[in-house]
């Protein structure tokens, strides 16, 4: 029993940390793709880096006080709270660091105090979207699942399985299109693609896919286990994946061509490598388009 209740709050725990990065992800990666950011990170002084830390701790404080990432809350414990500040903070930092590492923003020769700058200035939207995880896209059921004549019920109304399936994939069409939006017209598109090769672009792949399928089916978000049930062509949660990412890149690569960032007389490798880049944070908007439905 003693064994079971420790496995139990394990996986608890991981489950929160594994929403309040994704919350992390859905509101900070517009700013990870900032070079204005960059540059103040780069150029910020140890005092400024300690007021931006100081007023990061108070208002991720404040948004821990009334939700938080975690399912389970503690009213009116101060101590918890200050906890859950500092892992969101910590979770914000861990994920702005590997993303920036990921762009190739942080790279072996970055200087020490560079580095700092950058990833404490791009983990303020980061913390703060940690902390507010479930007030974005909280599961309203309370990890209440269904009973089986509701869920069936559910589907009959929303039409056959090819229905379900046009509407995942305009929503993931939607939602990706929006961020990429935002993105695709800037220079840092094109800045990041110079300097990737083809390891961190496989990894790029991998860790959109990842992240994807984090926000969509394992944080908690949104009716996650009516998704998991909920019939169509690629409804199985790898599949639904895969295919909603290259939905994602198709919007990516259209937005860049719209904004003339890539026309057709451009080589098929250089399509592949800004399409890529702009791929994470289409993808992650994506994810969030489907979570709407």
């Amino acid at each position: 029993m003693a064994k079971k209740r420790q496995k139990d709050m394990w996986k608890s725990e991981i489950n929160d940390l594994i929403r309040g990065a994704c919350g992390g992800f859905l509101f900070g990666i517009p700013l990870l793709y900032t070079m204005e950011v960059w540059w103040i990170g780069s150029l910020a002084k140890p005092q400024l880096m300690m007021i931006a830390i100081a007023l990061m701790f108070i208002v991720v404080y404040l948004l821990n006080q009334t939700e938080g990432f975690r399912k389970r809350r503690y009213k009116g414990l101060a101590h918890q709270a200050v906890m859950d500040t500092v892992e969101a903070i910590a979770i914000g930092i861990s994920c702005s660091a590997f993303v920036l590492l990921l762009l190739r923003e942080l790279t072996l020769e970055t200087s020490l105090k560079e580095s700092l700058g950058k990833i404490i200035f791009e983990s303020v939207p980061f913390a703060l979207g940690v902390a507010l995880a479930n007030q974005l896209l909280g599961d309203n059921s309370n990890g209440e699942e269904q009973e089986p004549n509701q869920v069936n019920s559910t589907t009959n109304k929303k039409g056959d399985e090819l229905n379900a399936t046009f509407a995942d994939l305009s929503a993931t069409l939607i939602g990706a299109t929006i961020i990429a939006f935002n993105i695709a017209p800037t220079d840092e598109i094109t800045m990041l693609a110079a300097a990737a090769s083809p390891p961190w672009e496989l990894a790029m792949i991998a860790t959109s896919l990842l992240i994807s399928y984090g926000i969509v089916f394992q944080a908690g978000f949104s009716d996650q286990q009516k998704r998991r049930q909920q019939k169509g062509i690629f409804q199985r949660p790898s599949s639904e994946t895969i295919m909603s990412y290259l939905v994602s890149l198709l919007a990516g690569a259209f937005m860049l061509w719209f904004f003339q960032k890539l026309t057709f007389s451009d080589p098929w490798t250089m399509w592949l490598d800004h399409t890529l880049m702009l791929g994470l944070p289409a993808t992650i908007g994506g994810a969030a388009g489907r979570l709407a439905i």
